[in-house]
């Protein structure tokens, strides 16, 4: 099984920076897409960023695409998002997700999530 642990949240005051890191453990295969979702208060967890492994072929929400960067680093096996000009809407517990999937930005195709991360960003 694919275990996946998050780190690097916090709070921020808007305009700052957060970088956060999913770290993989367990089976794991090269097709294999690993993604950021985050769920605000009363909403539904949306894609944020995302990466094919095998290829490095990155995606982004419209939402965060120019301020947030995901990256991969092959020596750690993680994968790293780099959070800039954060908003307060940014404001979510951010999840790493990993799996075979076809869909990238589709959550229920992912079969590992790790537990979150919380990320706030005050105004």
């Amino acid at each position: 099984q694919v275990q996946l642990v998050e780190s690097g949240g916090g709070l921020v005051q808007a305009g700052g920076s957060l970088r956060l890191s999913c770290a993989a453990s367990g089976r794991t295969f090269s097709s294999y897409a690993m993604s950021w979702f985050r769920r605000a208060p009363g909403k539904e967890r949306e894609f944020v960023a995302g990466i094919r492994w095998s290829v490095g072929s990155t995606y982004y929400a419209d939402s965060v695409k120019g301020r947030f960067t995901i990256s991969r680093d092959n020596a750690k096996n993680t994968v790293d998002l780099q959070m800039n000009s954060l908003k307060p809407e940014d404001t979510a517990v951010y999840y790493c997700a990993a799996g075979p999937v076809s869909g990238i930005i589709q959550s229920k195709l992912y079969g590992y999530w790790g537990q979150g991360t919380q990320v706030t960003v005050s105004s």
